[in-house]
């Protein structure tokens, strides 16, 4: 029998009061009828039937049946071996889960196997089982559409809740007229319900928790012999049918969190048996139905989360076995009746929230003994807090965002006794009128609170130290009050803190190192009053935070480079609080960021670019600082950023072009004197051209910066060739700047075991690629050593010097420095340093090696990952990159994966410059030879050797993944 359906629980927006809800549920007793025991007798009958078969009737099997069940079996995953004695050996009317009649030996009345962890998809054949009466499989994992069962007859109970079954229900079904109990809850069922019009045998439907659309049929109201009835969590739609009246035999019905319509119809109040009607989260509108007066055996009745309005019927107070009345999130109006406590004896759960109820609390409902969850927040009630100091059973009272009174004259009689509540452990009385000092007796609440919100009242004060007796609280709000002194004394003891909101008081003092032994606090917000001193270090042991607000305060110092460890952080609110110094380095591993506000400090330096790591930043406010720098171009890489605000520092240079920048009614960049650029909507002047400053100075400048390079170029090529020193770092190419670290020959042969075959990763035409670790950038280094003996080999490494000096992409690979010298032999030494790609080249994931470990796979997401990254580096190379560059060899083995499977693109020892619609190399006359790796380069390239263009590029793009 179907018994999910029981009084209506508060859609309380959490868990917080769900042990109060279960025990006010009614008990299968309270929903048995005459037909139940009916049931109940048919199945003992088959059960004790089932024992009359035994080893000498072994003949008398029906081999249909047996074949039937192999069948199932064959078909259905079982990694619990539940269906082990399913074999010929034993009978198969003895096998687990199965009942064979006692009217016909031999025949299976009954296949029972809930909760046995199989899988798998039903077989057609257990439609040859015509004898069957129960069929249960619920609690497994069984999928597909639900198999045809018109041969079943003689089914009585089907029950396939708990399973991953789709699709629709097959009209099939309706030849199971016997059909009694249908329970298809918990599946991805779906369509109309029409399909069920034609059992008109049904006790118990319950068809909760699928996707079921449409509207409920008036054919469904047929169905005369329904008593229980659970159409919850669908996508139903359309009014309530007004026959629902003519379900006389119903005594539960539940069609909530579905997109309902119209109002209530008064008909079903013909239900004289009715006991539980749920009807909470839909989109009902109208009043309550006067003739829910009449339903005197209801026990729970919720319609919350609607739109119904007017006053509640006094009718339904006077249900005197009502124990859950679930009227919140309405538009309901008047005042309660002063004798409720008396009319609604029996009354457990009593949440009317949300409404426009008027008047005062009835002193008369401290009566109602049996009460464990109070909800009458965001009302007008008035006048003070009736003493609830009888309800030992109350566990959560929520009584917040009215006008009610108490003050501490009157000394908080209403708190005194609600100490009396030893299971309390939810209470807010937030958004009062409450008044004075907070009474020690806070202390003597229950020890099991959990929840205590006193905000927004009119508290002043000190807190009591009392307050660090409640050792089991998770969510102190004492937030927007007067409240005065300092938290320490009473802090230290509430370890299970998980939530705490002091903001808008006038707490003053440090704040305390204390709060990193908090270790499971996810929420602290300190903001809005006058706390002093440094941000303290230990906060960066709140390894579970997620928001931190300690703006508006009086602090000093720099913001604690600890924040950084905050891995769980989503907000950071910092502003107005007096803070110096820089922003740490390392914020950006703080990757679940979603916003910051640093606004109106005094933070000085560079915006760090560990900011582009922050994939998840929708808001980014430093305005009204020191800061200085240009703005980081990986800001305009950020694409879910879609607020920033950077003005009134000392930024200079270019404004970026791309992602936010895009939008300038999302960007702020007032009173940064020094920007300049190009990007629309900013009016800001243009950026200098270097190439057009002219003067004496400059002049004179560009005149002695050739003739004194030149001596120093001949004194050390001099000093080279006599000496022949080893660790000379000389370089006759295109240098990289001195934004390039420069590094030795011994500094690589240290880096990488003096170039030891361990750490060879890599060979090429012209080089072989080492792994190694070099102090100087402190982290994996590739090694790209040029063969030199090779004719070629200086002109490629010259090459990639050049094409790799100006540009900086996120999909290229980063190259570090460059090295120039005379290795231990003597010999010319050259070799670039590129960042360490850990998952390798392309190549090796399209193609796998025998010698690789299995599992490498990219998935298609990955794939198309992929090819953006490498689309995106192909497009900046070629219109982004200042001059035209065309890499001429794109293949899977140049593209290289980092840690997080980002694609960049490597190895230009080929690549060309495209000027005046041309191609050239360094030196090179217009005309160039054909390079490339052959079935990666355009057909017509190989065919015509015609001059190379950057469109051939998007040929080599399309072998890619």
């Amino acid at each position: 029998m179907h018994t999910n359906l029981l009084p209506a629980k508060p859609s309380c927006g959490s868990c917080r009061f769900a042990r109060s809800c279960q025990r006010a549920e009614v008990t299968e007793q309270s929903l048995t009828t005459l037909s139940m025991v009916m049931l109940l007798a048919f199945l003992l009958l088959l059960y004790y039937g089932a024992g009359n078969i035994h080893c000498s009737r072994v003949n008398y099997g029906n081999i249909t049946d047996m074949l039937s069940l192999l069948d199932f079996k064959a078909a259905t995953n079982d990694p619990t071996d539940a269906l082990r004695s399913w074999n010929r050996s034993v009978h198969y009317c003895n096998w687990t889960g199965i009942i064979c009649s006692s009217f016909n030996p031999g025949r299976v009345a009954a296949l029972q196997l809930p909760g046995k962890s199989l899988s798998g998809e039903i077989t057609p054949s257990l439609g040859n089982l015509t004898f069957l009466k129960i069929l249960d499989l619920s609690s497994n994992g069984f999928s597909g559409q639900l198999t045809p069962l018109n041969q079943l007859h003689e089914l009585v109970i089907l029950d396939l809740s708990t399973n991953s079954f789709q699709g629709i229900i097959p009209d099939s079904l309706t030849n199971c007229s016997n059909l009694k109990l249908l329970n298809l809850s918990s599946n991805g069922f779906s369509g109309q319900l029409t399909p069920l019009n034609q059992l008109r045998e049904l006790v118990d439907l319950a068809l909760r928790n699928n996707s079921f659309q449409g509207i409920i049929p008036d054919s469904l109201m047929n169905c005369s012999n329904l008593q229980v009835m659970d159409l919850s969590r669908n996508m139903l739609a359309g009014p309530i049918p007004t026959k629902i009246g003519s379900l006389y035999n119903l005594i539960g019905m539940d069609l909530s969190k579905n997109n309902l319509t119209g109002v209530i119809p008064p008909s079903i109040g013909n239900g004289t048996h009715l006991q539980t009607l749920v009807l909470q989260e839909n989109g009902l509108g109208g009043s309550i139905p006067d003739m829910f007066g009449k339903l005197s055996d209801m026990i729970g009745f919720s319609v919350g989360a609607n739109s119904l309005s007017g006053r509640i019927p006094p009718s339904v107070f006077n249900l005197t076995s009502l124990q859950t009345l679930g009227l919140y999130a309405n538009k309901l109006q008047g005042e309660l009746p002063l004798d409720i406590g008396a009319t609604l004896p029996e009354i457990i759960v009593f949440t009317l929230g949300q409404n426009m109820l008027q008047g005062h609390i009835p002193p008369s409902l401290g009566n109602a003994s049996g009460l464990q969850v109070i909800d009458l927040s965001s009302n007008n009630f008035v006048g003070e807090i009736p003493s609830f100091g009888k309800l030992l059973n109350l566990e959560y009272l929520n009584l917040g965002h009215s006008m009610l009174e108490s003050s501490e004259s009157q000394r908080w009689e209403s708190l005194y006794g609600l100490t009396n509540c030893s299971n309390l452990f939810m209470l807010s009385l937030d958004n009062n009128q409450l008044q004075g000092a907070i009474p020690d007796l806070v202390g003597k609440l229950s020890t099991h609170l959990t929840s205590l919100h006193l905000s927004g009242n009119n508290l002043s004060g000190i807190v009591p130290s009392s307050l660090a007796n409640l050792t089991s609280i998770i969510d102190l709000d004492l937030s927007n009050n007067s409240l005065t002194g300092t938290i320490e004394g009473w802090l230290g003891s509430l370890k299970k803190l998980q939530s705490l909101d002091l903001h808008g008081n006038n707490f003053v003092g440090f704040i305390p190192p204390s709060f990193g032994n908090l270790s499971e606090l996810t929420i602290l917000s300190l903001a809005q009053n006058e706390f002093k001193g440094h941000i303290p270090p230990t906060l960066g042991k709140l390894s579970q935070l997620s928001r931190l607000d300690l703006s508006y305060n009086n602090l000093q110092g720099d913001i604690r480079p600890e924040i950084s460890e905050l891995k769980q952080l989503i907000a950071l609110y910092l502003s107005s609080s007096r803070l110096s110094g820089k922003i740490p380095d390392d914020l950006g591993k703080c990757q679940g960021l979603v916003t910051i506000q640093m606004d109106h400090n005094n933070l000085t330096g560079v915006i760090p670019t560990s900011l582009g790591n922050l994939l998840s930043l929708d808001m980014l406010n430093l305005s009204y600082n020191d800061l200085s720098g240009a703005i980081p171009t990986v800001l305009s890489d950020l694409q879910l950023l879609n607020k920033l605000d950077l003005s009134y520092n000392r930024l200079e240079g270019a404004i970026p072009r791309n992602g936010v920048f895009e939008h300038p009614a999302n960007v702020s960049l007032d009173g940064n004197s020094g920007l300049c650029g190009r990007a629309t909507g900013f009016h800001v002047p243009s950026c200098p051209d270097a190439s057009l400053r002219t003067g004496r100075h400059y002049r004179l400048i560009t005149v002695l910066i050739p003739i004194i390079g030149f001596l120093s170029l001949a004194l050390l090529t001099c000093f080279i060739i006599h000496e022949k020193i080893p660790q000379a770092t000389f370089s006759l190419l295109p240098s990289l700047g001195e934004k390039f670290p420069r590094v030795s020959y011994w500094d690589l042969a240290r880096a990488t075991g003096n170039f030891s075959e361990i750490n060879l990763i890599g060979e090429g035409s012209y080089s072989s690629v080492y792994k190694g670790k070099l102090k100087q950038v402190k982290t994996e280094i590739a090694v790209k050593i040029l063969d030199l003996d090779i004719p070629g080999a200086e002109g490629s490494f010259a090459l990639e010097c050049k094409a790799l000096r100006g540009i900086r992409h996120r999909n290229i690979v980063p190259l570090i420095t460059e090295c120039s010298a005379i290795d231990s032999k003597g010999n010319a030494f050259r070799a670039l340093i590129y960042v360490f790609m850990p998952n390798g080249n392309l190549n090796t994931w399209l193609h796998h090696q025998e010698n690789q470990a299995a599992g490498r796979h990219l998935g298609l997401a990955q794939r198309i990952s992929i090819a953006t990254n490498i689309a995106d580096a192909l497009d900046y190379l070629h219109h982004d990159s200042g001059r035209p560059i065309i890499h001429c060899d794109l293949k899977p083995s140049n593209v290289l994966l980092d840690i997080h499977m980002n694609a960049c693109l490597g190895d230009f020892g080929i690549a060309r410059f495209y000027i005046d619609s041309k191609l050239r190399t360094v030196g090179d006359s217009n005309s160039v030879t054909v390079n490339g790796t052959l079935g990666y380069m355009a057909p017509g390239i190989v065919v015509w050797h015609i001059i190379i263009f950057s469109k051939c590029v998007a040929y080599n793009y399309l072998p890619l993944p």
